[in-house]
């Protein structure tokens, strides 16, 4: 709420689909799915990592340590991994947030191929 012009239903709308989606990709990891946030659930994705101490705290307390690398330089793929990371959420047991989902659907994939990052 802090850095952008959110009011407290959305900041914790956001945070949910933020730390479902890292729970899952990490819970997921090497399984080559390639998955991805939009733009919309990024914010808050950026905003947990950048707190690099509670996102490194949180790692290392539920993760054994791993956590997704932040590597901003890469292309966006238009591909669909944004419904697929979704529906790879739900089938996880969270639940999702379909709106702030779908609004990114055709947009956007921030992740390497074959790659654990976001």
């Amino acid at each position: 709420m802090r850095d952008y012009p959110f009011d407290e239903v959305m900041a914790t709308r956001l945070f949910h689909a933020a730390v479902s989606y890292l729970i899952t990709a990490i819970d997921k990891w090497g399984q080559g799915l390639e998955m991805c946030c939009g733009r919309t659930v990024d914010i808050a994705v950026h905003t947990f990592i950048l707190d690099t101490r509670n996102y490194r705290e949180s790692c290392h307390r539920h993760f054994d340590g791993r956590f997704l690398e932040h590597i901003p330089e890469i292309d966006f793929k238009y591909d669909g991994s944004v419904e697929r990371t979704a529906q790879i959420i739900a089938d996880n047991s969270f639940e999702v947030d379909w709106k702030l989902w779908e609004t990114d659907y055709g947009k956007c994939g921030p992740c390497r191929p074959r790659e654990n990052c976001h």
